[in-house]
């Protein structure tokens, strides 16, 4: 009798330890927010069993285990929160009865960026998912200047886009979508925010440039008409330029000729003064 009680004792602890084993799920795909917006990482328990009862962590992995929200004994703990998280963290408590242990993320930054840990974890099991988060932050539309001609006629055109986050893709495009070949490229990054700029010439006249920076999820697009009075008008500015500089080089020879001249003069003057005092001095050996 007791071996049959030792049994069924044995039976139902084991039964208790598999009815208390659950699966944490999270997303399938990476989770992409925009800096300035909330964000909410999803997790839950399989079934929607009830997880009041349970510790639910939050944590970056690419931190070094860092603690982002603590949930244990029927309250938040954060008390060993990163400083960055502070307020910015949130979890209904409500949702937890039907095993949501989402957690809703404010103001989101581009440090916020990372691989995100769920820890649900009951007295005898615990299991956990993975998020990972994308930020993506939109910076100044694009601006188009022009920056002169080349010696094959050719306009130069400068597009630049400031602050955005991770570094965009810049490109050209004439009217019909044909692609432009950029001339230079630069990049600069800030502590969490790029820059770009991209040159390129063209020689069509009366045509649209489009000037394009686009993300994953964001486009932003400028765009200059090009016309032919672009061309007579900087054609008309090269030539002034060419002229003023011509007349620069002008006056800067007629100054050096009559510096020169000035110069020979003084010389010859003081070679003809030496000889008149040759001719007036007596002759050697004579009283």
């Amino acid at each position: 009798m007791g071996f049959v009680c030792l049994t069924l004792l044995i039976l139902s602890g084991i039964t208790d330890s598999i009815s208390e084993r659950f699966d944490v799920v999270g997303p399938a795909y990476p989770v992409f927010a925009g800096a300035g917006e909330d964000v909410l990482l999803t997790c839950s328990v399989k079934l929607k069993t009830s997880v009041v009862d349970m510790r639910v962590e939050w944590y970056r992995t690419d931190l070094s285990g860092a603690l982002v929200h603590l949930y244990e004994d029927h309250e938040d703990r954060n008390t060993e929160q990163i400083q960055s998280y502070r307020g910015r963290t949130e979890l209904n408590h409500q949702l937890l009865q039907t095993g949501n242990a989402s957690l809703r993320l404010s103001a989101v930054k581009v440090s916020d960026e990372g691989r995100y840990k769920c820890l649900i974890k009951s007295i005898s099991w615990f299991d956990d998912a993975t998020v990972d988060v994308k930020v993506e932050a939109v910076g100044s539309p694009p601006v188009i200047t022009v920056d002169g001609f080349d010696r094959s006629g050719g306009l130069h055109l400068q597009c630049e886009a400031e602050g955005w986050y991770p570094e965009p893709d810049l490109e050209w495009l004439e009217s019909e979508g044909v692609r432009l070949s950029p001339e230079t490229t630069e990049m600069h990054k800030t502590t969490d925010r790029f820059s770009v700029k991209h040159t390129v010439t063209v020689h069509q006249r009366d045509d649209k440039i489009h000037c394009r920076v686009k993300l994953r999820h964001h486009m932003l697009e400028a765009k200059i008409i090009i016309s032919s009075n672009m061309f007579n008008s900087c054609s008309q500015k090269t030539a002034v330029i060419m002229m003023s500089v011509s007349a620069v080089l002008c006056v800067i020879a007629g100054m050096l000729i009559a510096v020169f001249v000035h110069k020979y003069r003084g010389e010859r003057e003081l070679r003809n003064d030496g000889h008149i005092i040759v001719q007036l001095a007596p002759p050697m050996g004579k009283n």
